[in-house]
């Protein structure tokens, strides 16, 4: 835990709050704060900033915060995943909250097992807990949106266009030749990165995403699972659209 993640409500008008549970174990067992240390904080939704240590115990973690920061600025990269398994997912949410992303569209295709979307990791509480997490890791505080549609055809045809007005439009896939570094830079206010299951995308998938201006691109010669190629795809992505707006 890289920042301790405050909520609405947690802290009073002087700046002060209580906490228990799992952030006040880790202050306690892990960071081992004690009266006078000095915590990296931030409001859910809001500022970040510090905050001095009044007392610590692994049930209890009394502090005064200082939120005098902005958090740091959204990835231009926004995601079209296909709904991996839960055990992936997991890592998923954390790894694209952590690197910034901040608008997520879990989607169901051919090679989705049609048993995953009734996965609790799904439901909302759920999937905010693991984009806390990822925020805790990245030093964030504004939480992503995530978004699930069950079919793939009715959100291509009826919700693409309305939610990625405007994105640079890329998929990751492996049969594409050309490495993201050949491909022209992109002129839009950001990068809709298309990430499909363990196996690929199917043909016809593949065919209906570039008649919606997708570009392929290759990660490479190695098959990477998903966790691994969403934080591996994300970084190269952002790295490839602020190139080429000159961020």
């Amino acid at each position: 835990m890289n920042l301790l993640l405050l909520e609405e409500g947690e802290i009073d008008a002087s700046g002060e709050a209580r906490l228990s549970g799992r952030r006040a174990r880790h202050a306690a067992e892990v960071l081992r704060a004690t009266a006078g240390d000095t915590l990296s904080v931030g409001l859910l939704g809001g500022r970040m900033g510090s905050a001095r240590v009044l007392s610590s115990a692994p049930d209890a973690l009394a502090l005064r915060a200082t939120l005098d920061l902005e958090p740091p600025p959204p990835s231009p990269v926004e995601l079209l995943l296909a709904l991996p398994r839960p055990k992936i997912l997991r890592k998923v949410l954390q790894s694209a909250a952590s690197m910034g992303v901040k608008r997520l569209v879990l989607l169901g295709t051919y090679r989705v097992e049609k048993s995953y979307f009734g996965s609790p990791l799904l439901a909302p509480e759920a999937i905010r807990e693991e984009l806390r997490l990822g925020l805790e890791q990245g030093k964030d505080t504004v939480l992503p949106e995530v978004l699930l549609f069950r079919f793939f055809k009715p959100f291509v045809e009826d919700h693409l266009d309305r939610l990625f007005p405007g994105a640079a439009r890329l998929v990751a896939h492996p049969s594409a030749a050309a490495p993201l570094a050949r491909l022209p830079r992109p002129g839009g206010p950001r990068a809709l990165l298309a990430i499909g299951p363990e196996g690929g995308f199917t043909a016809y998938e593949a065919e209906t995403l570039a008649a919606r201006g997708f570009v392929p691109f290759s990660l490479g010669p190695r098959v990477l699972r998903v966790d691994a190629a969403v934080p591996y795809a994300v970084g190269q992505v952002e790295l490839w659209w602020r190139e080429g707006a000159g961020a």
